[in-house]
């Protein structure tokens, strides 16, 4: 695993930006990721509410899995070791916990790889026989760069805490200001979790967060929602 690095160069800091952002045609602001049946369910009714919920998910779901993935596929893309690119992307489908966690990990690495073909000749090619789930696709684009996996998984981790915060803002309701006090929230807490998840091994990478399956899965039939998870 790569440690903290030195400052980036100015066109790789831009280009992790551009990867982390909402803007980026991957659909990532259509899902609320079980927030939204929280809300429904949890008691999620508040600003305090939905950022400690999103903190807690942050380090016992998205640390341990999605960006433990992430850092240990940006080296391996750079080698082009795609024997444990495979390993690492069926990985991700073999343990997401409801049908609508595997179709947004399905359908955000399509449009990405789709994105990536715009800008990278070889993403065609590389792509044609790897359906790629979102975080590997994502680390694909990083290993592009002169990005450590430190700066990757920051960088994936700050675009999600926007596509949530944007989810809270939208489904609690809250207002504008709460949102930024959120996401400033979430901000600080990400270093810790992107450390966390430099940590881990494949035997510590673990996708089970029980809670937010029983969320996600009651959300599939929930009556009225905004979202696609």
């Amino acid at each position: 695993m790569d440690d903290a690095p030195a400052a980036l160069p100015a066109a790789s800091l831009l280009q992790l930006i551009w990867l982390a952002s909402p803007a980026l045609p991957v659909g990532g602001f259509s899902y609320s990721e079980g927030l939204e049946s929280a809300i429904e369910w949890a008691g999620i009714g508040d600003e305090q509410q939905a950022a400690g919920w999103l903190c807690d998910q942050l380090h016992l779901s998205l640390a341990r899995a999605d960006l433990a993935i992430v850092a240990q596929a940006v080296p391996a893309w750079r080698r082009s070791d795609l024997e444990r690119i495979a390993a690492l992307n069926d990985w991700v489908f073999q343990t997401r916990e409801s049908s609508e966690f595997l179709l947004q990990t399905e359908q955000m690495g399509r449009s990405f790889v789709e994105w990536l073909k715009l800008h990278h000749e070889d993403a065609a090619r590389i792509f044609e026989k790897l359906p790629a789930s979102y975080p590997v696709a994502f680390a694909f684009a990083a290993s592009r760069t002169d990005a450590s996996a430190h700066d990757a998984c920051l960088a994936f981790a700050f675009g999600w805490a926007e596509n949530m915060t944007a989810a809270a803002v939208k489904a609690v309701p809250l207002g504008q200001s709460a949102g930024q006090r959120m996401l400033a929230r979430l901000a600080a807490e990400i270093p810790t979790a992107v450390r966390h998840a430099l940590t881990l091994s494949d035997d510590e990478r673990q996708a089970f967060s029980p809670m937010l399956a029983v969320l996600s899965s009651r959300h599939e039939s929930q009556y009225s929602r905004l979202f696609r998870s």
